[in-house]
């Protein structure tokens, strides 16, 4: 058979793929545009878009310049018109800095998220169809009202949808209930359980996944639901510690913690492995780890999708010294500084490849089920252990 017979047999795509990598992305964006090329060429290595031109990649040239006020302005160096556009941003990324009156400035969460707005008004409303991947949701610590305070994220999320985005990709978000201030605007939660499980196999081939001699930690109440999963699919027992809190005092925006309570099946002989959707200053999860090894754990294995690390790594080198924590799983969806990757703790969980899958995904107007929900891939996995 003819290969252009078979291309032309491909379900039609929605549009022309077009990707934005907002700048500090433009390490993931090129991974996922080598997996898309590598899945749409012919035999011949000829790359085809909707209309069968040939391509030479899927990536787009915009950028935000800035003037020396700090002010910045969008621009799309090519036509858009037609095209099912898919930005991504990573506004945690605090390595890329600007100039501002001679000084150099590294970019906040606000002024990542002022740039995607930016590129997305440069489009003019041409594209044919705009989906946004935000792996760290801008504002989504800030998800629910306590006191006579904004409502950040889901202003951000309605203030997106009114620019034309249609779609909004993000991964382990802190509370997935901030999707119903846009109740009919597409909105995917995806998490990193599988490829994490993947990485954690291939660090410890001789790990025994059994109730007897491996157990799933919650560090906190809030991410519990996360760890149910971890727990129902890989048949392990779980535990859960919960904060007490001094909630007559404010420190760095929250309050701060008294002790961490364990509730849960004896630990003691086992691998347990700590599961959150953040690393921050990284306090809270060290104090847990100490916790279990005081009642007798025998590794402290611990899986977080975003390892911000807001106060260094020193409290971790420390911790992995003394045996408190075996090793840390985090994702490269987010900015990691490039001493992260030295450091003998720790073990990188590349995310690129499932992203372009979404991507692929989207494009063709596939579900996305299977993607959201990876139980059958982990229990194959989990099986040959």
């Amino acid at each position: 058979m003819d290969i252009n017979d078979y291309v032309y047999k491909e379900p039609h795509p929605f549009g022309d793929i077009s990707i934005i990598a907002m700048k500090g992305c433009e390490e993931i964006a090129s991974k996922i545009d080598y997996y898309l090329k590598a899945w749409r060429q012919d035999n011949n290595g000829v790359i085809y878009s909707e209309d069968y031109q040939q391509e030479k990649t899927f990536l787009l040239d915009a950028v935000c310049p800035r003037f020396g006020s700090g002010e910045a302005k969008g621009v799309i160096n090519e036509t858009v018109r037609g095209k099912d556009i898919y930005i991504i941003v990573d506004v945690f990324n605090y390595g890329v800095t600007f100039k501002m009156y001679g000084m150099e400035v590294p970019m906040s969460p606000d002024d990542h998220y002022q740039d995607l707005k930016r590129i997305i008004a440069a489009m003019n409303g041409k594209a044919k169809r705009i989906t946004v991947i935000m792996p760290m949701l801008y504002e989504g610590r800030q998800h629910k009202r306590a006191t006579r305070e904004s409502l950040d994220c889901a202003l951000a999320l309605q203030e997106l949808t009114s620019m034309g985005v249609e779609n909004i990709i993000s991964f382990d978000i802190h509370d997935p209930r901030v999707q119903n201030a846009i109740p009919l605007h597409g909105f995917e939660d995806f998490h990193p359980h599988y490829q994490m499980i993947k990485a954690f196999v291939r660090a410890f081939p001789d790990s025994k996944i059994d109730r007897n001699h491996m157990m799933i930690i919650s560090p906190d109440e809030g991410g519990m639901s996360r760890c149910i999963y971890y727990s129902s699919v890989m048949e392990l027992d779980l535990g859960m510690f919960y904060k007490r809190r001094d909630y007559s005092v404010i420190i760095n925006g929250k309050n701060p913690v008294i002790n961490h309570e364990f509730l849960g099946d004896n630990v003691e002989g086992k691998d347990v492995i700590v599961v959150d959707d953040m690393i921050a200053s990284g306090d809270s999860m060290i104090d847990v780890a100490k916790k279990l090894k005081e009642r007798k754990a025998r590794n402290v294995y611990v899986f977080s999708a975003f390892g911000l690390f807001t106060e260094g790594f020193a409290k971790f080198d420390k911790a992995y010294e003394e045996g408190t924590i075996t090793k840390i799983f985090t994702t490269n969806l987010i900015y990691r500084r490039p001493e992260l990757i030295t450091k003998p703790w720790y073990i990188e969980v590349d995310m690129s490849k499932y992203i372009a899958n979404i991507v692929d995904t989207l494009n063709y107007d596939r579900s996305l089920s299977e993607l959201l929900d990876p139980v059958q891939k982990i229990k194959k996995l989990l099986k040959k252990c």
